[in-house]
């Protein structure tokens, strides 16, 4: 029997967080993670300061350098987990099988609920209205047959965005001629190793 696997993954999660509780972020480079004069990293930040370069792990030093104009704060981890909480009670409604990848990303089987809420691509709506009506905040949802094509889907129309890759067909025409690192799973090493 196929499966049908459903990944969300919250947009920007620490940055829209930040934003939906304080709305005078909106339009602005968010950094989250260690100020500028700190030593430390960039956590996460808003696709504002994507625009300038700025990247998770990226060092708040070069973060700054690139982008000397965003808001920079720390994380405030408790608030955090009180968002991710609501919006796993969301996803928990839609299937018991779910794997938790951090506070914001997950996958769901939802082979076994398609009969109860109807298509994947149903059940992604209702999961993205549901996570902005309840918890004010965006996901990008991919569906596919397995873990690695429903991931791959999820970053297909980010942010806010949904994806299906319904077969092994779609797959390969889809990919066919990108970076084999697109791939859940293929770091540099093994792209060297496939090329």
């Amino acid at each position: 029997m196929s499966k049908t696997i459903i990944h969300v993954d919250m947009d920007a999660f620490y940055a829209a967080v930040e934003t939906r509780d304080n709305p005078a972020l909106a339009g602005k480079p968010l950094i989250i993670g260690s100020l500028p004069g700190e030593r430390g990293v960039v956590s996460t930040c808003n696709y504002e300061a994507r625009e300038f370069g700025v990247r998770s792990a990226m060092s708040i030093q070069e973060a700054y350098q690139r982008c000397p104009h965003g808001q920079y704060m720390h994380p405030n981890m408790a608030k955090y987990k009180e968002a991710s909480d609501a919006i796993h009670k969301i996803w928990n409604d839609y299937t018991d099988v779910v794997e938790y990848l951090s506070l914001d990303e997950g996958y769901l089987d939802v082979t076994g609920s398609l009969g109860l809420f109807g298509s994947a691509k149903e059940i992604a709506r209702q999961i993205k209205e549901q996570t902005k009506a309840e918890v004010g905040l965006t996901c990008s949802v991919g569906v596919g047959y397995s873990m690695a094509t429903a991931k791959l889907a999820s970053e297909e129309k980010k942010p806010d965005g949904y994806f299906e890759i319904p077969d092994a067909a779609f797959f390969q025409e889809l990919t066919a001629g990108r970076d084999v690192r697109i791939i859940l799973g293929v770091g540099a090493k093994s792209a060297d190793k496939l090329y």
